[in-house]
């Protein structure tokens, strides 16, 4: 959620056609149905595949900047507004324990507990820094993360998506630890994305067609 790149700017997407792997097929068949988050028919920015905190960790974060500037449920579940002292940010809870993280949004447009469909409002890309961190160029930090089990839940508050009052340190640090799924092989609205051997890399393959986008770089989200 921090040491982010400025994924305001126009990026150079270059597209590639390149051959699936099994095993991304696999782990894209176990995966939930996942969207994007931000509506279809429109293009983004995106700085790339990193780690919560942008230098070391699981990366299971994806920076983004649609077009219209609004971020949406990318599938239904349950909002949750985790607190801070600078102010709030947004989880949504999903079946099976996955939970979607959305850090540096403006103007939230949800309330904690509130029931969300694919395509909700949450908010507004922005730079906003509730638990502390750092933001350049409006963007939504999206995170991927996946909860403990039931046990697990009632002794350890991390485990449990309890994550009110815990600083960025904490989150990028203890949270992602815990309960950080890597977005690697996992596909987001058609678009199949894997992790590169630095922060901030990657590829965004288009399921479709299997043209790939190099990360940073831009690419439509067609629904």
């Amino acid at each position: 959620m921090v040491r982010t790149a400025a994924v305001g700017v126009v990026f150079a997407g270059t597209l590639i056609a390149v051959p699936l792997t099994a095993g991304a097929d696999q782990t894209a068949a176990a995966f939930p149905t996942f969207g994007l988050p931000f509506a279809a028919g429109q293009e983004t920015g995106s700085a790339g595949i990193h780690s919560d905190d942008g230098t070391s960790g699981v990366k299971n974060a994806i920076d983004l900047n649609p077009v219209d500037g609004t971020v949406r449920a990318p599938l239904a579940g349950t909002a949750h507004l985790q607190h801070c002292d600078g102010g709030d940010w947004v989880t949504v809870d999903h079946e099976d324990g996955w939970r979607t993280g959305y850090y540096h949004m403006e103007g939230i447009q949800v309330t904690d507990g509130q029931q969300v469909e694919a395509g909700t409002p949450l908010g507004s890309i922005g730079n906003a820094l509730p638990c502390g961190g750092s933001s350049t160029g409006a963007h939504v930090h999206f995170t991927l993360f996946k909860l403990s089990g039931t046990t697990a839940r009632s002794a350890d508050p991390v485990a449990a998506g309890n994550w009110d009052g815990l600083s960025y340190r904490q989150i990028s640090g203890e949270v992602a630890a815990a309960v950080g799924e890597p977005v690697d092989g996992k596909v987001f609205g058609g678009w199949l994305f894997n992790e590169g051997s630095g922060q901030y890399s990657g590829t965004a393959t288009r399921v479709r067609d299997e043209s790939v986008v190099k990360l940073p770089g831009r690419f439509k989200y067609e629904g």
